[in-house]
This record gives C-alpha cells, structure tokens and sequence, in this order.
C-alpha cells in the first residue's frame, strides 16, 4: 500500500486507485418475567414515590419551587408587600430555568455538534443507501482529539474533520504547501488531522491484519474555497458541500464484507467520546 502525498492542486483528486483507505453501553436489563397465562394479565408495576422523588426532574422542579419560595418571603418582607413578593418569585423561578436551559443539557456537550459537523453529518447520510457506513465523534485513544466523521465504503476509509470558518477571511494557499485564513496560519490544523486519520490507520490495520490507509481531509464552511479540492501538506481541503463527491468520485475499492468489517473493526478501536455510541 502506497500512501500518495501529493501537496499539488488537483481539480479531480488523486488518479490512483489504491484501497483508501463518540459504543454505548447496552442499558441494564431487568430479569425477564415469566410470561402470564394466556387467561391472565401480566402485573403492571408501578413506580414508587421514591424513585419518582429522585428523578432528576423532580428535584430540578423541587428546587425551583424552594427558591421562588424563598425569595418570594424575603422580598416580600422588606416590601411589606406579597404581591411584590409573589412577583419577585415568579420572576427568579423564571431566570433560574433560562439559565439552567442555556448551561445544562441531558447530552454530552460533545453531542452536541457544531453547524459545520451536522451539514457534514446530513450529506454523509446520503451516501447509506450506496453502502456507506458512518461513525461520528470518534476519539483518538490516550489523546484529546476527535475524527468529526469517520467513513467506510466501496471507495475507501475516509477521516473527515468539518470546519466553521469567519466567512468574513479569506481562504488562500501559498506555495501549494501553506494554508491560510486570512491572516492565520491553518499548518497546525493540517498536522492534527493528518496525525489523526494516521492514528486510525495504524489502528485499524493492526486490528484488520493488513494495511488500510485513512485518508485525512478538512470540510471547510463559511468563506468560499477557490479551488474544488486541493491536497495540502497531505490533507484533502475542500468547501464542505463537497464533501459527499470528495468520498465518491474514487474507483471502488472494498467489497461489502470488507465495508462491513472494517466499520465494525473501526467502531472498537476508534471509541465515541465519553463511551456514547
């Protein structure tokens, strides 16, 4: 396997056709219960008030409920006024849950994806019905860093980071080999993704037993990219609704079992960040 690390501009992408190349734990099972004479009823139970007093919403609801109470005495007091009171609580019970709504959320933060990821993620689900396979926010094992989207499928392996980038900057090359927006020098976003999709490679061939390359790339949104694909210090850079034509326009590469393998392989030793599936 040769890994093509052109830092040229190319219009079509590469001309050869080598194989290119966030799991959620199952929920807890309750014991099954024997199944009811067909002339009976199975049980139905009923959630005591213990467990419905802990729920996380309960409690959220609870403490609301206290903190308007609270401030609804105390400024009623010094207002000798309850209606002031009243009004004064509404009005912090109200604060408490936009605030609440803005910093918490029952997702992971990670899940949470950016604009740039959820375009990438909507092209990428296209691509299904032609036997592509998708992983998201997928980590990189003993780092910090992600794959934004990690693709199998009849072309290849693919890495695809997705970039939200100040329109307002323009985005230039310079000697084929550097990549700016506008004055800002994108070099060490090039090494993370390029070190990335190797990462992945060298995991998912060990664990496949013969060598798949990861092929790494930026989907660039906001500024217009003046070029249709270019490979830059062995990074695709493309504007990110190309994204879905940069995955198929290569020649097919893998058969099904080997899509389906190489995805499963890929779910294990790429793990969704903080073990979501």
């Amino acid at each position: 396997m040769i890994y093509v690390d052109s830092d040229h501009q190319r219009e079509d992408g590469p001309n050869t056709s080598p194989i290119w190349v966030s799991d959620r734990p199952e929920a807890d099972q309750t014991t099954a219960r024997p199944a009811a004479p067909a002339s009976t009823y199975a049980p139905v139970e009923r959630a005591s008030l213990r467990s419905v007093l802990q729920q996380r919403r309960f409690r959220q609801v609870r403490n609301r409920a206290l903190l308007a109470l609270g401030v609804s005495l105390v400024v009623g007091f010094l207002a000798l006024d309850w209606r002031v009171g009243v009004s004064a609580g509404v009005i912090a019970a109200i604060l408490d849950a936009v605030y609440r709504a803005r910093s918490n959320s029952t997702v992971p933060a990670w899940r949470r994806a950016s604009v740039a990821e959820r375009r990438t993620e909507a092209q990428l689900r296209k691509l299904e019905r032609n036997g592509y396979r998708t992983l998201h926010a997928r980590a990189i094992p003993g780092s910090d860093a992600q794959i934004d989207h990690l693709v199998v499928g009849p072309t290849g392996v693919y890495a695809v980071d997705s970039e939200k980038w100040d329109k307002r900057l323009p985005v230039r090359v310079q000697m084929g080999k550097k990549l700016f927006h506008g004055p800002f020098d994108m070099k060490p976003r090039l090494t993370e993704a390029k070190w990335e999709a190797t990462q992945a490679s060298e995991l998912i061939s060990k664990s496949y037993g013969r060598e798949i390359s990861v092929v790494p790339s930026l989907a660039i949104y906001g500024p217009p990219v003046p070029w249709k694909i270019m490979t830059i210090r062995g990074v695709d850079v493309y504007e990110g609704a190309r994204a879905r034509k940069w995955i198929t326009k290569r020649e097919r590469a893998l058969t099904e079992a080997e899509i389906e393998r190489l995805h499963e392989i890929a779910a294990q030793v790429l793990p969704a960040r903080y073990g979501e599936g």
